[in-house]
């Protein structure tokens, strides 16, 4: 049987074109370009040069045809959409983008993370212990990957690699071990979440663990207090930001311990001895870093210590007549502070509200003064003013002007200037309610107290905004509503489904 050159032509061409499918599905499969691969994607090429020479003619004659132009067409263009979109997947893969469509951005890493993991400039392996995959887990950390080249995250099977779980320090089932070199953190992968996750980074990544130190002895706020007043919420949320808290006593003590990196005086309600003024005084002096929160209708005594900061710090209450207070199922006397200072520690901040319970002016004395650099970080709105003090059972609250003074008020100032050793800082907020355990995950309250933390520690890279909590978005009916939703669906909708049936076929008959 004699082949004509048309028929030997489209059988080298078939065959060609059949070479170049199989090299493009060698390459999908393999997830690189071998050899094999090469050889069957140059085969093909010159086959199908070879069938061109051979049957030119032929094609020729075929595309001079109606119908041959006409599917020609069409197979140019569906060429031409078929590299469009062959060229933006290329673009995709090279260039992922994602977007987070939620309301609290929870299914991206918050700005905090973000950051630290972005400014990472060394490799940390997450490895996850586990035989069955999670979920979630899993997600969380292919966003940590998506934000850095340095995280590398894969899961063992500790029964398997049983000596890989022991290299790491892996005793159960769900462990996830951070390590960077030679440090390793630990963490429960059952129950991690992203701050548990970046604050084991942080403290493989940390040469230094930094102590803050909580005075006592004045009525301050507990650290270990888990209700609603207490503080343990916020000590636990800076032991998982890499630092160490304790408490010290200044009269029963031995004074200022030297690893306290920042002290933290939480709401005193009682006054200070002249000689623990003093002492903080010369810690501050000798470049050292204080916090004070200090509550409405208290005298602590320490406006000597404010004042060579150029701090003033009221006796007074601050009354929001605004009404934004009863949102956050408060009055007139929740301020809530939607203007912050131009600072490191409310970067970020615009947009959002912090709030706080019976607040004091806290300002800069003399704003005149060239130093130390001070900043007025709380601003109260235009319908705010003060009041004296707040009487048990009091309910009217009138402005008055020969003693009380309008609004925008400022409720906590920060400040630094040149020490001994170096720059010392100092952030005194008038409130301390807003950091407590019942608030203190509220709005921007948390952020807050953790970045005047950070801030005053020197530790900016950490100074953010923090993982996300969802928003409960579930509806509460009465009785009434449950009723009459469920008359609508049993017995409305079926009706007038009923009706329209019977309507329709009625005029059809």
């Amino acid at each position: 049987m004699k082949l004509s050159r048309e028929e030997i032509a489209r059988f080298i061409a078939t065959l060609g074109i059949a070479m170049l499918i199989s090299s493009g599905i060698r390459y999908l499969i393999q997830g690189e370009f071998l050899t094999f691969s090469k050889v069957l994607l140059i085969a093909g090429g010159v086959a199908l040069v070879a069938a061109l020479a051979i049957g030119y003619k032929g094609l020729i004659a075929y595309f001079s045809k109606r119908s041959a132009k006409q599917g020609s067409n069409t197979l140019v263009l569906s060429l031409a959409v078929l590299a469009i979109l062959v060229i933006a997947n290329v673009i995709a893969y090279r260039h992922p983008k994602r977007w987070d469509l939620t309301t609290e951005k929870l299914n991206s890493l918050s700005d905090q993370s973000t950051q630290i993991v972005r400014g990472l400039n060394q490799d940390v392996a997450v490895v996850r212990f586990d035989k069955t995959p999670n979920p979630n887990f899993d997600e969380l950390m292919d966003n940590y990957k998506h934000a850095s080249s340095h995280i590398q995250y894969r899961t063992v099977d500790p029964n398997k690699n049983p000596e890989v779980a022991a290299d790491y320090g892996a005793a159960n089932i769900g462990d996830v071990v951070i390590a960077v070199g030679d440090h390793k953190q630990k963490i429960d992968g059952a129950t991690a979440g992203e701050q548990e996750v970046t604050g084991a980074i942080i403290k493989a990544t940390s040469g230094k663990v930094k102590t803050v130190c909580f005075l006592t002895g004045h009525g301050e706020k507990s650290i270990t207090e888990a209700g609603p007043t207490g503080f343990n919420g916020a000590a636990d949320g800076l032991q998982k930001e890499n630092y160490l808290t304790k408490t010290i006593n200044l009269i029963t003590g031995d004074g200022i311990p030297p690893d306290c990196s920042v002290l933290v005086d939480a709401g005193p309600t009682q006054s200070f001895f002249p000689q623990e003024a003093t002492t903080i005084g010369k810690f501050l002096d000798a470049g050292g870093d204080a916090f004070f929160m200090l509550d409405a209708q208290t005298d602590p005594k320490l406006d000597d210590l404010m004042t060579p900061w150029n701090i003033a710090v009221g006796n007074n209450v601050v009354v929001d007549a605004s009404g934004m207070g009863r949102l956050f199922g408060g009055g007139p006397i929740i301020p809530v502070v939607a203007d912050f200072g131009n600072s490191p520690i409310t970067k970020g901040f615009s947009g959002s509200v912090a709030f706080f319970p019976l607040a004091r002016t806290v300002s800069i004395a003399n704003p005149s003064q060239p130093t130390p650099t001070d900043v007025e970080l709380l601003k109260t709105s235009a319908r705010s003013f003060t009041i004296p003090k707040l009487e048990k059972g009091q309910k009217e609250l009138k402005f008055d002007e020969k003693t009380d003074k309008l609004g925008p008020l400022s409720l906590g100032v920060s400040a630094e200037k040149k020490a001994e050793a170096h720059t010392a800082r100092l952030v005194v907020i008038g409130n301390s309610q807003y950091a407590q355990n019942s608030l203190i995950t509220q709005q921007r309250n948390g952020d807050l107290f953790y970045n005047s933390v950070n801030w005053l520690a020197q530790d900016e890279n950490m100074m953010s905004i923090r993982p996300k909590s969802s928003t409960s978005r579930s509806v509460t009916l009465t009785e009434t509503q449950t009723a009459l939703l469920k008359w609508i669906d049993m017995i409305f909708i079926p009706g007038i489904v009923l009706i329209s049936g019977i309507y329709i076929w009625w005029k059809r008959r």
